[in-house]
């Protein structure tokens, strides 16, 4: 067991590509990948992992627009830019890029999550925010509620992206939005 209680394995990596910053999560799921894409991709298992409503076609080229469900940002677009089911669905999120591949694995199959941000001060808190989104869906494909509520999962898991991503990685701490609907995280970045 890692740091925070999290295998090592499950924690995302973080690189960076020129201007922009990449963190890189792969999950095995012991589901289908049907069962994975739908819940990837379909509004009703959205909710269940995903930080923000998604309403648009699922087809590339779409725009798509973003609300949060409980108050924690100002509503934004994006675009749907690459949609192959059941294997690939990539979106511009605001400033973000999210690519969500699944590959076949025996009865299960692998996701893999790779985020393309411009800020890399925000790298630990995006981290551990995808890293928690990850952990909704398998509880989503399970079919089970997860022992913990998000914003305090973060809590537990932010320390460890800290650690391991660096100080430049983590100077942008949560939105005061989410402050206000959440609490304070006291004060850790």
């Amino acid at each position: 067991m890692g740091v925070s209680g999290v295998e090592d394995d499950e924690f995302g990596t973080l690189e960076r590509a020129g201007e922009m910053s990449v963190l890189r999560y792969r999950r095995r799921l012991a589901h289908p990948q049907n069962k994975v894409w739908r819940a990837l991709t379909e509004d009703a298992h959205l909710a269940g992992w995903f930080p923000t409503t998604m309403e648009g076609p699922r087809s590339a080229g779409a725009p798509l627009h973003f609300s949060f469900r409980e108050s924690e940002g100002e509503p934004f677009d994006g675009e749907m830019l690459a949609f192959d089911p059941p294997s690939l669905m990539e979106l511009r999120w605001a400033d973000d890029i999210l690519r969500f591949e699944l590959e076949p694995d025996g009865p299960g199959c692998v996701l893999l999550l790779t985020v393309t941000f411009p800020e890399h001060g925000k790298a630990a808190r995006d981290g551990a925010g995808w890293h928690v989104c990850l952990e909704q869906l398998a509880h989503v494909c399970d079919g089970t509620e997860p022992p913990w509520k998000p914003p305090d999962r973060w809590r537990v898991v932010h320390p460890g992206y800290v650690e391991r991503l660096g100080p430049e990685a983590a100077v942008i701490g949560p939105p005061e939005e989410w402050e206000r609907v959440h609490g304070d995280d006291g004060g850790g970045q």
